[in-house]
């Protein structure tokens, strides 16, 4: 995919990905209202900036399979496909 799209900040660009019951050793019950969602960043913005004016990296990196609530993010199209960019915070955790 040639993405042309770049977040900034503490902004991550995620494809949706289809939900396993089982992701690894995490088993998401069928009985949870508000199922996580999983997603796989396709990019990253650069960085958090901090009261001094320094800017701190993300510990998301492209590739990294995530976990974010329901509600997370904002929906965009990208070249016809639709993708979340959300803060960094919105992510509950990372896979693997």
């Amino acid at each position: 995919m040639g993405l042309k799209f770049r977040p900034l900040h503490d902004r991550v660009l995620v494809r949706r990905i289809e939900e396993d019951t089982k992701v690894g050793s995490i088993i998401i019950p069928d009985t949870a209202k508000e199922k996580p969602q999983q997603g796989e960043v396709l990019a990253v913005g650069g960085g958090a900036r901090n009261e001094d004016g320094k800017v701190t990296p993300l510990d998301v990196k492209k590739g990294d399979k995530i976990l974010f609530g329901k509600w997370s993010g904002s929906e965009v199209k990208i070249d016809g496909e639709e993708l979340l960019i959300m803060k960094e915070s919105d992510i509950l955790g990372i896979i693997g």
